[in-house]
């Protein structure tokens, strides 16, 4: 591996915005290597972020981060991860 795509969610609504993030990640499924979710669990917040390790181009990482960003309460940042 000589170099990773990260992508960063983050949800304001949790509990509105979920059912769609989840629709589109599911849609893009091949693409995602790794998912991590966190939100704080012992107030049960209504906020909460996604971590995605990506295996796409950048085309394919630009139309998933639009597709999310569309959605109210979702922002969306990625990143590339170089190790030469």
């Amino acid at each position: 591996m000589k170099h990773s795509m990260i992508m960063a969610i983050l949800i304001d609504k949790r509990t509105d915005a979920a059912p769609e993030v989840q629709k589109i990640l599911t849609e893009h499924g091949c693409i995602i290597k790794t998912r991590l979710g966190m939100h704080e669990s012992s107030t049960c917040a209504d906020e909460g972020m996604i971590i995605l390790d990506l295996t796409a181009d950048n085309t394919e990482v630009e139309a998933l981060e639009a597709e999310l960003n569309s959605i109210d309460g979702v922002n969306v940042k990625s990143m590339v991860l170089d190790f030469d």
